[in-house]
């Protein structure tokens, strides 16, 4: 096994980021938190990249979280730092305009859930769990839990926060409640499906699906009308981007569009 922390693999438009700690269930060590921020900066720059997925080695962890043996309380001076300094890990926490594809191969644990609750699209293998264990060990559980009450609800969230290590949400369950959006019989099965919808994501404009996935994240964070309004306003900027042109003509032709990947650029 490459004995990097993080594996990246780019084809035809798709980059994929593997947790790759198998051994100490894909857990997220200093070294790993740096190379995460480096990727998600480098998706969000590179226009070859056009769709991320990010999953875990092995088939048995997704990734549990943060690694307690490479903690130590106050080290790096966090209680000093806002919240955007000191995490830059998760797609949603790099501000990753592209989309992303969480492919779960295993349980998922604590920080864990970060990638789970701030990725466009979840996908999970049926053998998957979900747990928090952060007051079993002392610990407060809150910034995970906020992201899973946007996508799951305040109960499942309180289920896990609260439970701690006397809980595991089940995939079939994650799936119920919005955790996850598809399901698939086994980690091979769920990585392959998340190849497949990125590689036809590709086929669609790049521009058109950054204010798309803009556009719906927003409606998570503002209150009416607030988030429709600028929907609106995000959907009229791209009236002016090539894209709004060359989609329909590429479909009266009869051929594969040509979008053009500069979000700056104007008809």
């Amino acid at each position: 096994m490459d004995e990097s922390p993080l594996r990246f693999e780019l084809t035809d438009g798709v980059a994929v980021l593997t947790l790759n700690r198998p051994g100490r269930g894909n857990s997220l060590s200093p070294e790993l938190l740096t190379a995460l921020e480096e990727a998600w900066a480098r998706v969000n720059s590179d226009p070859g990249i056009v769709v991320a997925i990010v999953s875990g080695a092995g088939e048995r962890h997704f990734c549990t979280g943060a690694d307690v043996s490479a903690l130590k309380v106050g080290t790096g001076g966090l209680q000093n730092q806002s919240y955007a300094a000191a995490n830059r890990f998760s797609p949603r926490m790099c501000h990753v305009t592209k989309p992303v594809i969480c492919a779960i191969n295993g349980l998922v644990n604590g920080g864990g859930l970060h990638f789970v609750a701030d990725s466009d699209i979840v996908i999970s293998c049926a053998q998957a769990e979900f747990m928090d264990t952060h007051v079993s060990v002392g610990q407060v559980s809150a910034l995970e839990s906020v992201g899973v009450v946007r996508r799951a609800g305040i109960g499942a969230a309180l289920l896990m926060a609260l439970a701690g290590k006397g809980y595991r949400m089940s995939a079939e369950r994650a799936h119920a409640v919005g955790l996850v959006d598809l399901l698939e019989p086994s980690p091979a099965a769920t990585l392959a499906r998340a190849r497949e919808l990125a590689h036809a994501m590709c086929s669609n404009s790049p521009q058109a699906m950054a204010l798309t996935k803009r556009a719906i994240w927003g409606a998570t964070e503002l209150a009416d009308p607030a988030a429709a309004v600028m929907g609106w306003e995000l959907l009229k900027s791209q009236w002016a981007h090539p894209d709004f042109e060359e989609g329909p003509k590429a479909f009266m032709e009869k051929r594969a569009p040509r979008w053009n990947p500069d979000p700056n650029a104007r008809r």
